[in-house]
Parts: C-alpha cells; structure tokens; sequence
C-alpha cells in the first residue's frame, strides 16, 4: 500500500503583494554609473584568461549562487552576455526564483524566520507561474523555458532578467534544482515529472559546454554545493568522451569566489578529511581535484556585490564583443 501523501489543495496561498519584501529594483547595479571598488591581484589573472579562451572560442562558464541575484549583479551579467564575454550562466533553483520574480513584481526575498512560524514560507499565489513555465518548457531546459516564460507575458521588469536574456540571447542559463528545495516545489501545480526533465535537459546541455572547456575558464560565486557537484559530474562526462577520441580537457582556468577566508592556503591540495574545511567543495573540487591534471585554480574572498562588478567591469573595458554565440 503506498504511504499517505500530503494533501496539497489543503494549503492557503496568499498573493505577493501581501509578502513584505527584504529587496527591490533599488539593489540593482547600473553600470553606466556604478564604479566598482573592489582589488585583487587575482581579477587581472582571470580577465587575461578569460579574454584569451573567447579569442580562442574555448567556453567561459559562470555558475552562481542565489546571492549574485540578490546582490543586484544581474545587469553587468547582462553586459557579459551581450558582449559574449561569458558563453554559458549557472543557477541553482533559488537564482532563478529570484530573478523571475524581480522581473515578475520588481522586488524579492521574505523573511524566513517571520513566514515559517506562520506556515506562510513560499506560499504566495502568483509564484505558481514559476511552475507554469516549467510544466510547459516542452523540451526546453528549465531556464529557457522560465526565460520564455518572461519574455513572452512580458513581465515589466525583464530587462533585469538573466534568464529572459538568455532566451532573447539564446546563451545557455541553466537552472539546476534539487526536488524540495524551492518554494515553488509547494505549490499545488507543481509536476516532479516536468520539473526533473527540464532540469535534466540543462545538466545535458551544461556537459556539453564543458566539453569545450579546454583553454577555457570556469567561475564558481558562491554555490557551495550545487555549483561544485554539477561541475564534477559534467566534467567526468566531458573528459570520458574526449579519452575516448584522444582528447584532454586538462588545460583551464578555474576560480572560486565566495566568504570564506582561503586566501594564503596551499589551495592546490584539498585539505585532509579530519580539517572541516574539508567539506567546503568548491576548494577540494574546484580549486585542486579538477585541475590536479594541468589547470590552475584561484580563490577571492568577497562579497558578491563587490567582487561581480569588478571582474565584470575590467572585461567590459577591454573592448572584446562577439554576437552570443557567433564570430567576432
């Protein structure tokens, strides 16, 4: 006999206008205006790198964390996006949320510790559209599909949207979920079977891009665990084909970017198991297993809203700019 099940249309859902909201439009950077003041010896390091892998069509990949959509960063990944700076943009399920619903309503983020203790956490009317983009991606990955979904009702602040530009770029934003982590996974409308397949085509189309990430570069803001997994078994993928043709994918760049303070360690070896840092997987994963074989891995401490922009704002003052997926 199959376990009981929770009961779905028993929930109160309340629209988003009731939500008090911890973020607006008013977090977003401009980088007409905005000028960063963030250092480090690492951010010359990484723009050369970068520069020369699209010089050489080799792909550069950006997986994030939520907290890159939440710090306002979305307009200068715009601008790598339209430059084809970057070639290929990573979110957890999370990033995604908040970047439909800033386009959605102009605004983002509650306060767990307030809507948990009212049974509201998530449960707002209109992020059911969420769901509704993905039930219909119709062999769409998930961020294109939520990216159309943007696009096509026209939300009011999609210019804000990674997503909705990639769609409109048709640059790769893959969105990796895991079932029962999002707030959209609550509502009544959402389907695991239409959920998992449009993630799963973005873990397809993500190993593939690692495919043509010799003399490439890969940057990790922020997701510790999503980021870093997601990576390793796309490319495991990668590197089994391209054995099998007398190919190496050995030759990249990696960089982490996040709070923790690393900075002065011998990041090239992953700490031993009985050091906690240990189980911090962008060091041993990112910074030292992947590229033991040839590549180079780098650490910056900082802060999202500081550390995007200036990465971001030196490759736009190099003046590189090639159509998203086309020739210089």
């Amino acid at each position: 006999m199959p376990f009981e099940q929770f009961d779905r249309s028993r929930l109160r859902r309340l629209p988003l206008a009731e939500r008090i909201h911890d973020l607006d439009l008013s977090v977003m950077l401009d980088p007409a205006v905005h000028t960063p003041g963030f250092t480090h010896p690492v951010i010359e390091i990484l723009c050369e790198r970068i520069l020369r892998a699209r010089e050489e069509n080799a792909a550069v990949l950006m997986m994030m964390g939520a907290h890159v959509i939440r710090a306002g960063a979305a307009p200068y990944l715009l601008q790598l996006m339209e430059r084809g700076l970057v070639t290929h943009f990573a979110l957890n399920g999370a990033g995604a949320i908040h970047d439909f619903e800033f386009a959605e309503i102009g605004a983002t983020t509650e306060s767990v510790a307030k809507y948990i203790s009212e049974g509201q956490f998530g449960l707002w009317t209109e992020d059911e559209y969420f769901n509704d983009a993905v039930n219909r991606a119709d062999g769409l990955g998930f961020g294109e599909a939520v990216g159309k979904y943007i696009e096509e009702h026209r939300f009011p602040h999609r210019r804000y949207s990674l997503c909705a530009g990639g769609f409109r770029m048709q640059v790769p934003v893959t969105v990796h979920v895991g079932v029962g982590c999002d707030i959209v996974h609550e509502h009544p409308n959402c389907d695991g079977a239409a959920l998992g397949r449009a993630s799963y085509t973005d873990f397809l189309i993500y190993a593939r891009t690692v495919q043509n990430l010799e003399g490439g570069v890969f940057l990790n803001f922020g997701s510790a665990v999503t980021g870093p997994e997601v990576y390793l078994k796309c490319l495991s993928m990668a590197r089994n084909v391209a054995h099998r043709e007398g190919k190496r994918i050995t030759n990249f760049t990696t960089a982490v970017f996040d709070l923790q303070p690393l900075e002065g360690q011998n990041l090239q070896e992953a700490p031993p198991r009985a050091d906690p840092r240990y189980y911090f997987r962008p060091w041993k994963t990112i910074l030292a297993r992947t590229v033991a074989d040839g590549g180079e891995g780098y650490y910056v401490q900082g802060s999202h809203r500081e550390t995007v922009p200036a990465l971001a704002a030196k490759l736009l003052a190099s003046g590189f700019s090639r159509k998203p997926g086309g020739e210089r």
